[in-house]
């Protein structure tokens, strides 16, 4: 479940860290606070409850003992700031009290003499503010919880005491300070501790991406916390095993090549004295298709060739490819598409597209190229009229050696490696390479560019 919306949940390790730490220590203080605030109000609550009624019935004892005629000059006398009384006379009106109101009025009958505990006594709550006294200077609005008890002074005389029980106050600024250092505290040392493990694993991730787009990836540097730097070590560990495996497999591949055309020439010399003419021409084209083989190796082996990178336009260069192929009689189509521009090994692209518009003519009759703009990537698109192949051999096809020829034509074939090279060119631009059937007919191969693509040295193996 989503706790935080994605929009606003940060990316990076960094703020992330900072994040949390600051949301927990806002969480906790306000909790506290809250903690706080609540106890300090209940036992507020209970020193002016306990105030309140004591006063009241002190006064309400207070007033019995003074003459009738002066109790209203006393009543006037004693009400000031948040307290008014005052008296009515009669036979007490009683009202319904809720459950509140009559736990108050019970502990009025128990703190009164016992011969006026049994007589009437109300306690009720309502917001307002208190009324003003005659003849004295208006006091201060007081808004809040007006109290008010009536309980009996003498017969037929009741004292009603109203009090002005005080909002909440706010937090006070100390505390509020005090969690903003807390917060910004907590912070600080957060984007320390995120510096010293996200900065390491930023360059850690940066190697990763430049090792998986086929370039040699850099060192790491080996610092930050243990569990870091171990984990830097081992990459670089395994980079360097990596490299080492791949420059080995290249060279194997390269001397094999090498070793390969020796022999073949001198067999090809060797069968020119084969009298037999049927026999020596099937020796010699064993001989040319076992040399494309080898100069198929030999290509793969080489790789990128050292070839720098450089910006150029792609639909330029994919125009001028199919333009030279249309001008050599091949069945090529293209359409038109605005400037492009790409950093690659233009030398490799070109190699890539050709093989995969040779191919879709080999085994499609045709070959209709075109390009899609995506928000970061190129896509080249060749699509032939052919049978297509099996859905399982979409990916099959790009291993090395491996030919589909039974499934499209019989009188067509190859190395098995024209394809593995695509992959390698496409992977080692940060691309990718992909078949498809199409729904009426044919192949639909896509070759995908980043648009910032910067690839390094191409590993077959």
């Amino acid at each position: 479940m989503t706790i935080w919306p994605r929009h606003w949940w940060p990316r990076t390790l960094g703020a992330q860290l900072v994040v949390v730490a600051a949301t927990a220590v806002i969480a906790s203080n306000v909790a506290v606070g809250i903690w706080f605030a609540t106890t300090q109000e209940q036992l507020t609550e209970a020193s002016i409850t306990e105030r309140l009624l004591d006063r009241a019935v002190s006064t309400a004892a207070l007033l019995s003992g003074i003459p009738a005629r002066e109790r209203e000059a006393a009543v006037l006398a004693m009400s000031s700031g948040p307290w008014r009384f005052r008296l009515i006379y009669g036979k007490a009106v009683s009202h319904l009290m809720t459950e509140e109101e009559a736990r108050y009025a019970s502990r009025v009958r128990g703190m009164l003499p016992a011969e006026r505990a049994k007589l009437p006594v109300f306690v009720s709550f309502r917001n307002g503010q208190l009324a003003p006294v005659p003849g004295q200077a208006p006091d201060i609005p007081r808004s809040g919880t007006i109290v008010e008890v009536t309980l009996p002074v003498v017969r037929r005389t009741q004292l009603v005491t109203a009090f002005s029980r005080p909002a909440t106050p706010p937090w006070p600024a100390e505390v509020i300070i005090a969690g903003l250092v807390a917060v910004l505290t907590t912070s600080a040392a957060a984007a320390f501790i995120a510096r010293r493990v996200a900065r390491p694993l930023s360059q850690l991730a940066a190697a990763a991406t430049e090792a998986a787009q086929g370039g040699a990836a850099p060192r790491v540097p080996e610092g930050g916390p243990d569990d870091v730097r171990r984990a830097a070590r081992a990459f670089n560990l395994m980079t360097d095993q990596v490299s080492r495996t791949l420059e080995s497999q290249r060279q194997l591949l390269s001397a094999v090549g090498h070793d390969l055309r020796t022999p073949i020439t001198a067999l090809r010399i060797n069968s020119e004295f084969i009298e037999d003419a049927e026999l020596r021409e099937r020796i010699q084209k064993n001989l040319e298709e076992l040399q494309e083989l080898t100069e198929a190796v030999l290509s793969a082996a080489r790789g990128a060739g050292g070839e720098k990178i450089r910006k150029i336009d792609l639909a330029a260069l994919v125009e001028s490819l199919c333009t030279d192929m249309d001008e050599m009689g091949e069945p090529v189509s293209w359409s038109a598409h605005a400037a492009a521009p790409v950093n690659c090994r233009p030398n490799e692209i070109r190699r890539a597209v050709r093989n995969l518009i040779q191919n879709a003519v080999a085994y499609g009759s045709r070959a209709d190229v075109c390009m899609k703009t995506a928000p970061d990537h190129y896509e080249i698109v060749i699509e032939d009229n052919g049978p297509g192949i099996a859905d399982a051999d979409c990916t099959r096809v790009f291993e090395p050696f491996v030919r589909l020829e039974a499934s499209r034509s019989a009188e067509t074939g190859g190395s098995g490696l024209g394809l593995t090279l695509v992959k390698a060119i496409a992977e080692g631009h940060g691309g990718r390479i992909a078949l498809e059937n199409r729904e009426e007919r044919g192949l639909r191969a896509r070759l995908s560019l980043p648009r910032d693509a910067a690839g390094a040295q191409i590993a077959i193996g």
